[in-house]
């Protein structure tokens, strides 16, 4: 079932009803292929209905994570207090994120499972969502640093 048609179900579970301005909401979050905040969601979503308003994209986005169908993250703060919304998905992953540019990236991988299975047996802990992520420099960042560096001592 793909995430659109499980966060549908899961509305329908609670009692909300699935209105056209929060089906486009969902549909943009979860098939824009990027990490989205609040006023972002709001410009693309007034570009399908010109209508819809910021108190909309926030309640919408109040009620998605209240009922867990949508995760806010916010990425190692790299552009301050800024939050950045995405569907849930069945396949647990981290954010990398570039503390520089602020490129995001995403990994999946088995020691993310591994990771949260030591967890579980050290503490005795049954984990029921995880969140990870980790900040550092991109390649291109690195290297434009290497080069800024360069350039400060040649003098």
């Amino acid at each position: 079932m793909a995430a659109g048609e499980r966060i549908q179900d899961s509305l329908k579970r609670q009692g909300v009803r699935l209105t056209r301005q929060r089906r486009i909401l969902l549909d943009l979050i979860d098939e824009s292929g990027e990490h989205l905040d609040a006023e972002r969601l709001y410009l693309l979503a007034r570009g399908k209905d010109p209508k819809l308003n910021r108190v909309t994209v926030y309640r919408t986005l109040k009620m998605l994570k209240a009922g867990g169908l949508v995760d806010e993250l916010d990425l190692m703060h790299h552009a301050g207090d800024q939050h950045y919304y995405e569907t849930r998905r069945k396949q647990e992953h981290a954010h990398v994120v570039c503390l520089r540019c602020g490129a995001v990236e995403e990994y999946f991988g088995p020691a993310l499972a591994e990771m949260r299975r030591q967890i579980e047996v050290a503490f005795g802990f049954e984990i029921v969502m995880a969140r990870t992520e980790v900040g550092g420099y991109c390649g291109r960042c690195q290297t434009e640093m290497a080069q800024e560096k360069g350039k400060g001592t040649k003098q």
